[in-house]
């Protein structure tokens, strides 16, 4: 009997139900802090944390202070599960990055990650898309001699003829980069 008049005792103490809520609502980080936690956990692969935090207001296609957003961010660090949940929740990963306006693409093209740029590619992103120096993924590819990105480039659909801002083209950049078997295969026709 004692215990039964302790749980009503609790019952009739514990918070209504809007006061719960309040209280849970008091106790989650600040929007700011929300955005920042998905940058990080897409930077960090916490593929698991992004889900929750877009839907705690988190904007998938908000930009950094260095002007990433958290699909850059995950393709350019390998975090090709955060990518994948962030591309679930909303991200596009075709937006350009607020600074010089590289994509996704060409971060991976940087980087090297041929899974990441394979799954870029499948998101339907412009192949031939330009920053504001007129370079395109291909190019960076080629700068970096990433034959496979190269040839998936290709296949998607890449221009090879298009110059950047200072006439050079994806043939052009590996030449100078001393690949001549890449800057032949990359040779208009």
């Amino acid at each position: 009997m004692r215990t039964l008049l302790l749980l009503l005792a609790g019952a009739m103490l514990a918070p209504a139900p809007m006061a719960a809520a309040q209280t849970a609502a008091a106790e989650l980080p600040s929007p700011e802090r929300r955005q920042t936690l998905l940058f990080e956990a897409a930077r960090g692969g916490r593929a698991d944390l992004v889900p929750g935090l877009v839907r705690l207001g988190a904007d998938p296609n908000a930009r950094d202070s260095r002007g990433f957003t958290p699909a850059i961010l995950a393709a350019y660090n390998g975090q090709a599960a955060a990518l994948e949940a962030l591309i679930a929740a909303g991200a596009d990963p075709c937006l350009a990055d607020g600074g010089q306006g590289n994509t996704a693409q060409m971060g991976v093209a940087f980087k090297g990650d041929d899974a990441i740029a394979a799954r870029l590619l499948k998101a339907g992103c412009d192949v031939n898309a330009r920053n504001k120096a007129g370079q395109t993924a291909l190019m960076m590819a080629a700068l970096f001699g990433r034959t496979q990105q190269v040839e998936m480039l290709l296949a998607a659909g890449a221009d090879p003829a298009i110059a950047d801002a200072t006439g050079r083209t994806a043939a052009s950049v590996a030449a100078a980069q001393g690949n001549s078997a890449l800057a032949t295969r990359l040779a208009p026709r």
